[in-house]
């Protein structure tokens, strides 16, 4: 049985991921976004005192790596509970991507070391690839310019050549693609065998055939760099590929794909954290102009902005409750494919829905730079969009309901 209550340990640790967010990340928050593509200097030394931190066995503070599935504290878990209920890695991640994105999502995204790819190695990499990869900055290349949620359309090929992996594609909107040291880039190694031969291969920044093509400019996220990735004869030593180089058409997709089972609940909580910002900043505003909400008189007795801020409040809860239940049932290694798209599908929703909400709500001041409302409305729609769509999501849900194939319901 799932308890709510967080153990003290994920406390301490979720702590001090807010006091990130709030000491590093929100005074410079305003001054990256306006300078998209400048590298955050003030990153630097927080990158080293996560590796300290990393090396002493503390849990790290940003979470943006994921978190292999191991024994450990957290929701659900004390010393009095049966053994093997427990927590670790991807619930601590969890609240502490929760918290730094509370301060920058884009910051966040740009922690050296911290990449999105680290999730994918720690999903499924063997432990001579763990120690290997283990201390690298991992971006995590998938799209292409042909395709976006439809990962099982990856065109990228890597064929075995003696004892090297020979990569040839594009990849596009790649996360830290020009600042991370290595990319976890998936490719084919058998086009007739469709998905069942998609596999993720971990290439150095600096292999020869990896260039970069362009840098995006967006509309949120600006402090993290997005960039377009070449692969051209690009050559890679053969035990760089994650997992079983063999295809196994029977397993199918299941290998690369569980990346996700660790990662759409982490983007759950960074949509999370910035709803909850969007949403402490909106109440201050509405108590500024002597709004006030309450708790114990019904929503339509109230003022219809306190009304709005109580149904805004009710979802965010919503959200929160559905990812401490994917990083649960993560941490005590039971299937959550269908509860990491539930919590992704409900958290980006949420949180285009909250910081839009309050920018409207909040007025002028919403909608001027005065607050960072109006860049918590822009920074959370790709929370929405990357790691799988809002449309992908439910397409995921149905089917695990309903118990059909992609296939069956497309």
């Amino acid at each position: 049985m799932i308890n709510l209550e967080l153990p003290k340990k994920l406390r301490a640790s979720a702590n001090q991921a807010h006091q990130v967010g709030a000491q590093i990340f929100r005074p410079i928050s305003r001054k990256y976004d306006l300078a998209e593509h400048e590298y955050p200097v003030e990153l630097d030394t927080m990158s080293a005192m996560i590796e300290g931190l990393s090396d002493s066995g503390t849990q790290n503070i940003s979470g943006a790596a994921g978190g292999r599935k191991v024994k450990g504290e957290g929701v659900g878990s004390d010393s009095s509970e049966p053994r093997g209920n427990a927590n670790g890695g991807n619930m601590s991640a969890l609240l502490n991507a929760l918290e730094t994105c509370w301060g920058d999502v884009g910051l966040m995204l740009s922690i050296p070391y911290q990449g999105l790819g680290n999730a994918a190695i720690a999903a499924v990499a063997t432990d001579d690839q763990l120690q290997r990869f283990g201390k690298v900055w991992a971006a995590m290349a998938i799209t292409e310019p042909s395709f976006g949620s439809d990962s099982a359309a990856v065109t990228t090929t890597a064929v075995l050549d003696g004892d090297e992996w020979v990569l040839n594609g594009t990849k596009i909107f790649v996360t830290a693609g020009s600042r991370a040291t290595h990319i976890v880039v998936w490719a084919t190694v058998d086009k007739t065998k469709g998905r069942a031969a998609i596999k993720s291969f971990v290439v150095p920044r600096d292999a020869k055939g990896l260039t970069v093509s362009r840098l995006e400019h967006k509309l949120g996220i600006k402090a993290s760099d997005t960039a377009e990735l070449r692969l051209e004869d690009c050559r890679i030593p053969a035990d760089n590929i994650l997992g079983s180089p063999e295809v196994n058409v029977e397993k199918g997709f299941a290998g690369v794909m569980q990346t996700f089972d660790n990662t759409r609940p982490l983007v759950a909580a960074m949509a999370i954290g910035v709803g909850r910002a969007a949403l402490e900043e909106l109440r201050a505003i509405l108590e500024e102009a002597g709004v006030e909400i309450s708790y114990d008189v019904p929503p339509n007795n109230q003022h219809a902005a306190a009304a709005e801020f109580l149904r805004l409040e009710a979802d965010w809860e919503a959200a929160y409750l559905l990812s401490l239940r994917a990083a649960w049932m993560a941490d005590n290694k039971k299937p959550n494919s269908l509860e990491a798209s539930m919590s992704k599908a409900k958290a980006g929703r949420m949180g285009t829905d909250v910081t839009l909400k309050a920018v409207e709500l909040g007025g002028s001041l919403g909608y001027s730079q005065r607050t960072l409302l109006e860049k918590w409305g822009r920074d959370s729609k790709i929370l929405d969009i990357f790691e799988g769509t809002q449309q992908i999501q439910q397409l995921i849900v149905a089917r695990r309901v309903l118990g059909l194939t992609s296939t069956e319901l497309k």
